[in-house]
């Protein structure tokens, strides 16, 4: 049987169980902060997410899987990435890509407080 396909809803609730995340409404669409520092959006439409990514990090998966990454032109100069909700294999998955943009935003302390979120399981 073919897994769900995933949805703003799994978005929303994977990104607010993550701590001290609050959801805020910018740019006419839902915005993820921690301590006020933007880590995802759901744009076009709340069919894809914006998240963190380190710039050679985006390249690699944007190139590995185009079908899944983008990268929107106005975002470009930024460290940041699009994924199509619904070609993500998984919550693991998508849980995984919120809690390493997470921590990409979050405070210093509050990372410690978390160590494992956002850290690569091993292979």
């Amino acid at each position: 049987m073919a897994a769900k396909s995933l949805t703003s809803d799994d978005v929303r609730a994977a990104a607010l169980a993550l701590p001290q995340t609050t959801e805020k409404i910018a740019w006419s669409m839902p915005t993820f902060r921690v301590a006020g520092k933007m880590f995802a959006t759901l744009p076009e439409d709340e069919t894809s997410i914006a998240v963190r990514c380190p710039k050679e990090e985006r390249d690699e998966l944007v190139l590995a899987e185009p079908g899944k990454f983008w990268i929107a032109g106005h975002e470009a100069q930024f460290a940041w990435v699009r994924a199509r909700i619904d070609r993500l294999e998984d919550l693991d998955e998508l849980r995984d890509i919120l809690a390493d943009s997470w921590r990409q935003a979050a405070p210093a302390q509050l990372i410690e407080q978390y160590p494992q979120l956002g850290v690569p399981r091993p292979e």
